[in-house]
């Protein structure tokens, strides 16, 4: 069968890792890439489950960044162990 070359990106500290784990199973990168797109053509779907992170929601990322910004104006309520263990006990 012919061979064809394909150039993606990826992030270097993934790349790294996804290498370390191919050399454990034995196997190269090329390799673990293959048995993707042959599952992937086999089942004709993303042969895993693909969701988004609740915690990105864009209300969860408003709070955030509402938060921050308080933070950064000073609006910070401190509490020591003890006063958070009262207000659990009410």
């Amino acid at each position: 069968m012919a061979q064809t070359l394909i150039n993606f990106r990826i992030d270097e500290q993934i790349k790294k890792q996804m290498e370390q784990i191919c050399s454990e199973l034995g196997i190269t990168m090329s390799t673990a890439f293959n048995i993707f797109a042959k599952k992937m053509i086999r089942e004709r779907r993303i042969p895993f489950e693909v969701s988004v992170d609740p915690f990105y929601s864009e209300s969860n990322v408003r709070a955030i960044s509402e938060s921050i910004k308080e933070l950064l104006n000073g609006k910070v309520v401190v509490k020591t162990m003890e006063e958070l263990k009262e207000l659990e006990n009410e």
